[in-house]
């Protein structure tokens, strides 16, 4: 990620937390607005040119998409795009991220949408035939948006949750159905005020193991800690942290895989 667009990103969330913004609505056009942009390469350029000023983009996206999508999606659409991002595709992914982070505002008390969606990404990656029909690239996208609506629609998971899976099977633009979904459970779980580690390890973990875990890796972070957690016997012992980008690897095949390449060298 270029300086630009961590600072477009900062801006971005700075508009959001001032406009007070948590209606469903307004995430679900900010999402379909990516979809709309990622589709038009003329709109996407005028969108990220860098020499065009505010207002130039501000007219634009009025006159596309004013009609079409609800204010407070077209205001913070208009923010995103009077930064200057590093790329067309940065920009899109900091929308999508206003996005997800809207829809995550919209949740009630207790309704934990990270982990919905952290579900959700495994029961696609335990079954290979659902895995296939919403990662695949062929085919069209609104039937896999249709059975994500049965898998997830008539109260089995938040309204939140179906809309941002929605978008996702709608949008990969070339990314993975497993890596899009863990992606949106972390800035979703960032908007809540939490990190998510994802631990694996060969075997579950205790309760009072997780507590420690979690108390230990909490007083690091600064902030709450939420676990994903995996049991994987291919870890063979030990245990194995990611926080974002950062990785802590105490487990047994780490150590065995370190000691093989110093054996090597």
């Amino acid at each position: 990620m270029g300086s630009a667009t961590r600072e477009a990103l900062a801006a971005s969330r700075a508009t959001l937390a001032s406009s007070g913004q948590a209606d469903l609505s307004v995430a679900e056009d900010l999402l379909a607005a990516v979809r709309l942009i990622a589709g038009s390469g003329q709109l996407r350029t005028a969108l990220t040119d860098n020499e065009a000023d505010a207002a130039q983009k501000s007219a634009l996206v009025s006159s596309v998409l004013g009609g079409r999508i609800a204010p407070g999606a077209v205001a913070l659409l208009t923010a995103a795009a009077s930064q200057r991002w590093s790329s067309q595709a940065d920009f899109l992914d900091g929308v999508e991220e206003l996005g997800f982070r809207v829809a995550a505002d919209t949740a009630g008390e207790g309704v934990d949408l990270d982990a919905e969606l952290f579900a959700f990404e495994r029961a696609v990656a335990s079954d290979s035939e659902l895995e296939l029909v919403l990662g695949s690239k062929l085919g069209a996208s609104e039937p896999k948006a249709r059975l994500v609506e049965r898998l997830l629609g008539s109260g089995k998971s938040d309204p939140a949750t179906v809309v941002v899976v929605r978008h996702l099977v709608l949008s990969p633009r070339g990314r993975r159905i497993g890596e899009m979904l863990r992606g949106a459970a972390s800035v979703i779980a960032d908007q809540r005020g939490f990190d998510v580690a994802t631990v694996t390890t060969a075997v579950p973990l205790s309760d009072a193991q997780l507590a420690r875990l979690e108390q230990g890796l909490a007083i690091q972070a600064g902030r709450r800690i939420r676990f994903d957690t995996i049991v994987d016997p291919a870890v063979l012992g030990g245990v194995r942290v990611q926080i974002g980008d950062d990785v802590i690897d105490g487990s047994v095949a780490s150590r065995l895989s370190s000691l093989r390449q110093k054996l090597a060298g």
